[in-house]
């Protein structure tokens, strides 16, 4: 008996809740399902047949089965900016409001015009495109390409940016069980009795597996009860995690597995502060695969249409949904899997017409079930065509006698057997075998630490697979330390008939006519694998990129195995001989926000805020991405452009003071007997006579003799420095010393710690810069040129905070950097500003700093690109010749002295108003602007306010040689050229004289 509302939706049974009915709908039609659907059960219940059409015929389809193998159901879920294509409604669980829409179709479901596809499908075969798109050349860019893109896909896109948010997380345990079936809790349960720290990841929203599809009875109770009772166990047991809604995608080296968890994607949209997917990075010292099995379909004649279906999920959504995919059915199979889905048909009220087995004599479970509801049972037979536009009216079959018969149905429950779902254990490159018995493949080389229990090792009985979990559960514990007792249960399922004896494999039916698919969502038919062979790809994996089988998003699991059957059978060969395509992850489609995280948008790298970060915002900074950091570009005033605000920036700093918040700086703290000693030997000038009260600037390089980075360090006594680095190479610079320290000279007695975010710390520049610092620093500190000359450091105290100061410049001007307790940032720089009024006092940012930079002469990133040495840059005399360190001696090879090398030059364009950009080739005059004129390029140019033109820097051929010297600057991105002069780098104040003032 069927309700009225849901004309499918039996009176009574399955595990939906009837009291909380949901509404969603589909293709804009409003329609009511229950708690504990999916879409899928709920469409059927409503007697939804037409669900989408394929991707290259665009033949109709319906739902073919009920878990993630389902290669027809998609659809696109939610709409907006949330929507998301090619969702399965066989796992798409249902919530109130849910929005779901067919895909690839025009301009509606069910009249879909590019259904001629099918009309044309012999000019289209599998490899057509290799043939056809080839020629004339000239058609691809214009023609081809863009005509491919617009066919290629299926769904759509959503039209914004995604709202919701994604999440990374890691967890760690002693046994990772994988599958939540009967073989998946027993294993849990097992080890989770003897304390160990288990995690149950299961990709369904309920505990079960096979036993919430089928009628089981365990221990004189039903397996509903069962899983109820035995999940109620686990979720007491503290050091056991049931992870529900979650894939495990990917098995990676060292027990590390990947797995997707669906927070919320059974709500309307994510509750606060929660996210829409986590994914998890799982470190298992065992692990336990208990994914079961997937149901092979039969390749026959238009076994696409609507209403074909595999008998397991028929079953499945009898047991679990309370829904009767159809009135009137047909059984196809190959194995006794077709007595408990007679059974359970008859149960429902479904009237069943036949039972077709293709086996000569089918078996006595059969033959009794058929029997016992009076269904006509033809064995030896098989369905040779079905029948039907957008949903299945009836089936052709082919007697044992060879006689042909048609029988009205709108369902057809297929089987072909089982394949276990062993594609996790293939992913470290393990390669299943194949087992005649169980005519399907089975784990061979297995990744280490794991063992495989249930469904999955090829034997499904119940009982079998109760007894493997809690066998492989218990092993599990005892290998990571723990001990305890075997659980013992007795089951029996319905669906055990189909590994009660050897099944005989049947790929395709012989002499079928229409098309035959194998692989449903991507057209490919066993015509297509013939062709295959035929073209001389006959191989697994050739025949897969050929015919482009099993590359959609069910990854081919109802059609790879089925494809390597006829493969053996189209070349005369066995199946074990075929071998198998690669099994890689992910297992099922993940969503690249999944992967992903927070790395997108501004989140795609971690943002790092300087202690200051709040009052810079204040004042109307504009930010820029500086490494891991946000760093304050320039302070725009209204109706200035960023090159008028850092111009005005420059010129304040110059003509009197100004502050630069460089926190982001790296502050490596260098403590012990032998910090001096390994100073000394990573950079490459001489700190041996450096005294305490006193900085210098370092000059650092790698092991093959180029420069890594510069900055500057303080000593503050004997066995205690300080050292700054660039903000970009931070990272780099702690891990080299930390690798040099720990490997090449681990006698040293020295300790590193970065104190990068421990100090925010503040460049104050300009003639009246120490004016102002007088005002901050405490009184008993001097800090007059006399007491405190360029290069001095020193503890000092801020209104009693201890604080450091160095008398350092990057500007070219009288400067200081102040350094504070992170804390204590955002109230130095206010009380700097605010001090700092009588002096007209300004922030400035990178790009000020860049400009005063330049006009210096100093080097930054553009030159410090890793392919300069110091002699490149203009630094060779900071090389010591009476001492060793890091990169001396490949520093010293040939290439990296020849005088002809790059060298730092400064450049001046002729025309004062003519722009150098960076990036542009420097070529001598008289000479084609090409390759093998190339003598160098531009490092870095600015508008010098100081100069009223354009300066740049750059690295020429020779160029210390060339001062004077007029080339040309050649940019044919943008498509410019100029006239510039070689000249010195120092543009501005070139003998110091403001430095040390």
């Amino acid at each position: 008996m069927m309700t009225e509302t849901q004309p499918f939706r039996l009176a009574t049974g399955g595990l939906v809740d009837r009291a909380a009915p949901l509404n969603f709908s589909f293709d804009g039609r409003a329609i009511t399902g229950f708690a504990g659907d999916t879409l899928a059960s709920a469409l059927l219940a409503n007697g939804v047949r037409l669900v989408g059409r394929s991707f290259k015929y665009h033949r109709p389809r319906g739902i073919l089965s009920a878990g993630v193998e389902e290669p027809n159901a998609l659809v696109e879920h939610r709409s907006g900016s949330r929507r998301e294509p090619n969702s399965r409604a066989t796992v798409l669980e249902l919530y109130d409001g849910l929005v779901a829409t067919s895909q690839n179709r025009w301009p509606s479901l069910r009249c879909d015009l590019l259904s001629v596809n099918s009309w044309v499908s012999s000019f289209i075969a599998a490899g057509f495109y290799y043939k056809t798109f080839m020629w004339p050349a000239s058609f691809w860019e214009r023609i081809y390409e863009p005509m491919i893109r617009r066919a290629a896909g299926l769904g759509r896109t959503a039209p914004a940016h995604d709202p919701d948010t994604y999440e990374k997380a890691t967890a760690f345990c002693d046994v990772l069980v994988i599958g939540g079936g009967p073989a998946g809790i027993a294993a849990a349960v097992a080890a989770g009795r003897t304390g160990a720290r288990v995690i149950l990841c299961d990709e369904d929203f309920v505990l079960g597996g096979g036993l919430l599809g089928d009628k089981a009875d365990i221990d004189g109770g039903s397996g509903v009860d069962w899983t109820r009772t035995m999940a109620g166990e686990l979720a007491a047991m503290p050091e056991v995690s049931v992870m529900g809604r979650t894939s495990v995608t990917g098995v990676y080296d060292g027990g590390v597995f990947g797995a997707v968890q669906r927070v919320s994607d059974h709500l309307p949209e994510p509750l606060p502060h929660q996210p829409r997917l986590r994914f998890w990075r799982i470190v298992a010292r065992r692990s336990i695969l208990a994914a079961g099995a997937i149901e092979r379909p039969i390749a026959f004649g238009n076994n696409d249409r609507p209403g074909v279906m595999l008998a397991g999920s028929v079953r499945t959504y009898i047991n679990r949904y309370g829904v009767a995919p159809g009135r009137r059915a047909v059984i196809f199979a190959n194995n006794d899997g077709a007595a408990g889905t007679l059974d359970d048909l008859a149960a429902a009220g479904v009237d069943v017409a036949a039972v077709v087995d293709s086996r000569d004599g089918s078996s006595a479970a059969v033959s009794v079930a058929a029997a016992r509801h009076g269904v006509v049972m033809h064995a030896g037979a098989m369905v040779t065509q079905a029948y039907g536009g957008h949903g299945l009216r009836s089936v052709e079959i082919l007697t044992s006698d060879r006689q042909r018969e048609r029988i009205s149905c709108d369902l057809l429950a297929m089987s072909g057997g089982w394949n276990p779902t062993i594609h996790l254990t293939s992913h470290l490159s393990g390669r299943p075998r194949w087992d005649e018995a169980a005519a399907a493949f089975l784990p061979g080389s297995l990744p280490p630490g794991m063992t495989v229990a249930g469904a999955a090792t090829g034997n499904a009985d119940l009982n079998a697979c109760l007894a493997s979990g809690a066998a492989t559960g218990l092993a599990a514990a005892h290998d990571c330390g723990f001990s305890g007792r075997l659980p013992s249960w007795r089951g029996h399922g319905s669906g055990d008939g189909q590994c009660h004896q050897p099944v005989r494999p049947l790929w395709r039916v012989p002499g079928a006519r229409g098309k035959a698919f194998i692989d449903f969502q991507s057209d490919v038919t066993t015509d297509d694998i013939d062709l295959s062979v035929r073209e001389g790809f006959g191989a697994a994996e050739h025949a897969k990129r050929y015919t482009a089988l099993g590359m959609a998003t069910d990854q081919g699991k109802t059609s790879n195995v089925a494809a390597l059957g006829i493969l053996a059978e189209i070349t005369g060969t066995d199946i074990a001989s075929r071998g198998t395509t690669t099994f890689r992850p992910p297992y099922t489609p993940v969503a690249i926000g999944a992967l992903a995280g927070h790395a997108r948008g501004m989140d795609f790298h971690p943002r790092r805020l300087s202690p200051a970060h709040p009052f810079e915002t204040e004042q109307g900074a504009v930010f820029v991405e500086a490494g891991a950091w946000l760093r304050a570009q320039y302070y725009p005033r209204p109706g200035e452009t960023w090159l008028q605000s850092a111009e005005r920036e420059v010129r304040t700093v110059r003509g009197g003071a100004g502050i630069c918040d460089v926190s982001t700086l790296g502050k490596i703290d260098i403590q012990g007997p032998d910090a001096r000693a390994f100073i000394e030997r990573i950079y490459c000038n001489n700190f041996a006579g450096l005294k305490p009260g006193r900085a210098r600037y370092g000059l650092m390089l790698r092991e093959d003799g180029f420069v890594l980075d510069d900055g500057v360090t303080m000593c503050f006594s004997d066995t205690h420095f300080v050292m700054s680095t660039t903000t970009a190479n931070a990272p780099v610079v702690m891990q080299h010393m930390e690798f040099h320290h720990q490997c090449v000279w681990p006698e040293l007695d020295v300790q590193l710690t970065s104190v990068t975010e421990q100090w925010a710390q503040f460049s104050v520049a300009g003639p009246l810069s120490r004016e102002l610092l007088r005002r901050v620093v405490d009184r008993q500190h001097d800090i007059a040129n006399e007491a405190f000359p360029f290069m001095s450091a020193a503890q000092v105290t801020v209104a009693g905070v201890t604080a450091r100061l160095a008398r350092v410049s990057f500007s070219g001007e009288l400067a200081y950097e102040i350094a504070i307790p992170a804390q204590y940032g955002d109230s130095l720089l206010r009380e700097l500003m605010r001090q700092g009024e009588a002096f007209g006092v300004c922030l400035y940012g990178t790009e000020a700093l860049a400009i005063m930079r330049i006009e210096k002469g100093h080097v930054a990133g553009g030159e410090l690109n890793g392919h300069t040495t110091a002699a490149d840059l203009g630094l060779g005399k900071m090389m010591s010749a009476k001492k060793d360190y890091v990169g001396r001696i490949l520093a010293q090879r040939p290439a990296l002295r020849d005088p002809e090398r790059p060298t730092l030059v400064g450049l001046l364009p002729l025309d004062h108003g003519s722009q150098v950009r960076a990036g542009a080739h420097l070529v001598a005059s008289g000479r084609a602007a090409n390759l093998e004129n190339d003598e160098g390029y531009v490092t870095s140019s600015a508008f010098s306010p100081m100069l009223g033109r354009w300066i740049a820097l750059g690295l020429l051929a020779s160029g210390n040689n060339r001062t004077g010297e007029i080339v040309r600057a050649c940019d044919p991105l943008r498509g410019t050229e100029s006239l510039v002069e070689i000249c010195s780098p120092q543009f501005y104040d070139p003998t110091g004289e403001r430095l040390h003032g």
